[in-house]
């Protein structure tokens, strides 16, 4: 595989710590009623889980980058016509552009990965496994390999849909630029709160981005060649230096980017958040709350388990809705 030598994120996101009943109901804002079951694949595919956790170890091994690459895919899949791996289809005409091929997806990397890794699961149970539980699966693995021990329980039976519009794209995701007004209005417009918005958001703990989401922010932030007046001098002095070529790129969290950790919001109470939907957080009394709250201990973990379920279960398809896909990338 040759991810590990391209690497790339924003946003956001992970996890889910199942509490409770295997079977996941909810149905608020764009979180529509659904069942997802831990055992789902019981008897139709016992070793799916395995199968794709061996995978993603292999993975892992050779790219300390993978869960922040997993992380991105899964976020701008559910965040955009739901849980449906709509974005990995790649276009079947010449006339409608798909959603990879949107513009804030055209640095999305890693899907070689969830390829290979449904090409072994197709082996073992040909279709079976659809790829929108791989990604959800592979994106907990991921991120569990650090620890050495599975961070969340992902419930499963999603199915993968048959349509993607790169038109779908922008209406649908924050940018690096986002203010917070923009944020939760779009995170409460997929069923999702405050604490889920700023929660999310520490998936910036892991990844790198390009000097380009950032440079109107360092050279002219009001249109007079000006840098932001909210982020640390000495930090904004050290990304310029980094980014004097646009081309370049930045670690998103300085003190651990390959660690999935609370870092984020440490650095981000020293006004060293890297995007300005980062700093953004700090503008408003309830988020600046939630960021002091979650630099502290586990919270941040539990927090982000509980807000990946939400994200995880939106506008899913089940029972005979979608398909399942014999190849991520092509309609069946």
């Amino acid at each position: 595989m040759k991810t590990h030598t391209n690497f790339l994120l924003f946003a956001t996101l992970l996890v889910v710590v199942l509490i409770g009943t295997l079977d996941f109901q909810v149905c608020s804002g764009a979180l529509h009623e659904t069942s997802l079951n831990l055992k789902f694949y019981k008897q139709t595919c016992p070793k799916a889980e395995k199968i794709i956790k061996a995978a993603v170890d292999e993975h892992a091994k050779t790219n300390p980058f993978l869960g922040a690459l997993l992380l991105r895919i899964h976020y701008h899949d559910c965040f955009v016509r739901g849980c449906d791996a709509s974005l990995l289809l790649d276009p079947s005409s010449k006339t409608k552009q798909v959603e990879k091929q949107a513009r804030p997806n055209l640095s999305v990397l890693g899907f070689d990965v969830i390829d290979d890794i449904k090409t072994q699961v197709e082996k073992a149970c040909p279709h079976t496994v659809s790829c929108a539980d791989i990604i959800a699966l592979a994106t907990r693995d991921a991120v569990s390999f650090q620890f050495r021990r599975p961070m969340w329980k992902v419930p499963l039976g999603r199915r993968d849909g048959r349509d993607s519009l790169a038109t779908d794209v922008i209406p649908n995701l924050p940018s690096a630029s986002s203010n917070f007004s923009t944020l939760l209005q779009l995170f409460s417009g997929k069923g999702l709160n405050l604490k889920d918005l700023v929660a999310l958001s520490g998936a910036h703990t892991v990844g790198i981005a390009h000097c380009g989401e950032i440079s109107r922010r360092l050279f002219n932030f009001s249109g007079k060649g000006d840098t932001d007046p909210s982020l640390n001098p000495a930090y904004a002095k050290s990304l310029k230096a980094q980014c004097a070529n646009i081309n370049n790129i930045v670690e998103m969290d300085p003190t651990s980017v390959t660690n999935f950790d609370n870092h984020y919001y440490r650095n981000l109470l020293e006004n060293k958040g890297l995007f300005n939907s980062d700093a953004s957080l700090l503008t408003d009394k309830s988020a600046a709350k939630l960021v002091n709250h979650f630099q502290v201990g586990d919270k941040f973990l539990l927090e982000f388990a509980k807000s990946m379920r939400k994200m995880g279960a939106m506008d899913v398809l089940t029972g005979k809705q979608g398909e399942i896909r014999k190849k991520c990338h092509l309609r069946n």
